[in-house]
């Protein structure tokens, strides 16, 4: 394992984190408070308490997973995609680093990024409600696994795309979608049962009802299938990556 190549990846994506500071840290930041004002403050006013819990404190499960999944998307996909764009990949690809490495390198740098605007979100939310967290080690475990495996997805999205329009498809398209639709802001037994039915097809449900449980010991669905679906999603996306780098798709063109 060279593990001076992940760390000069890994020290170069964290550097590049920093010197954009205001649009990779203050920007989400600012849009979780108008979250927290228009859902916590508007909305809470009319919706006192959903499950015995405070609307204010409901939703901020919901928000945290909202920025994390799509940061560390966004994050790794950018990461992996500029080398391409702009040459410097064939580089990495003939120095003495295989694609493990690589992977390490640029994920573990999304991941950080993710975790870190996650924790500092959550340090925001007790400005606007009182929150317990029930299960601290499992809510931070769930939250680094979210991290990971959604920088991962970057990773594939970043290798993917071919123009910049294509980085932000999927994060814009796809993930936000299914992240306001997972219960983000509500739960979904309040959902007719045809719908309740219908949601539980979107694997987001699983991550954010899990999460929800570290935060109240409350869930949508059982805690265990959460962990297997976090643990399957990351495997798949662990698979791919090894295609890719094992036939060069996208990587060689």
């Amino acid at each position: 394992m060279n593990i001076h190549a992940i760390r000069a990846i890994y020290k170069f994506e964290m550097a590049r984190f920093f010197r954009t500071l205001t649009q990779s840290f203050i920007s989400p930041v600012i849009s979780t408070a108008l979250y927290f004002v228009v859902f916590g403050a508007a909305i809470g006013s009319r919706i006192d308490q959903v499950e015995g819990i405070s609307y204010g404190a409901f939703i901020v499960p919901g928000l945290i997973m909202l920025s994390v999944m799509t940061q560390a998307t966004s994050n790794a996909s950018f990461g992996i995609y500029f080398p391409k764009f702009i040459g410097t990949i064939y580089e990495l690809l003939s120095a003495p680093v295989n694609f493990i490495e690589i992977v390490i390198g640029y994920v573990g740098a999304a991941a950080t990024k993710a975790l870190f605007i996650g924790l500092v979100i959550l340090g925001t939310a007790y400005f606007f409600v009182d929150l317990t967290i029930a299960h601290p080690v499992a809510m931070l475990l769930f939250l680094v696994l979210t991290c990971l495996s959604f920088a991962l997805l970057g990773f594939i999205i970043g290798i993917w795309a071919g123009n910049f329009e294509q980085l932000q498809l999927i994060p814009l398209l796809v993930i936000t979608p299914l992240v306001f639709l997972g219960g983000s802001f509500y739960s979904i037994s309040m959902l007719p049962p045809v719908w309740q039915t219908i949601t539980l097809f979107n694997p987001v449900v699983y991550l954010i009802s899990g999460f929800r449980w570290a935060f109240f010991g409350q869930a949508d669905v059982d805690i265990w299938l959460s962990l297997l679906a976090i643990a399957g999603f990351t495997c798949l996306c662990l698979g791919v990556i090894w295609w890719i780098f094992k036939t060069g798709w996208r990587i060689r063109q």
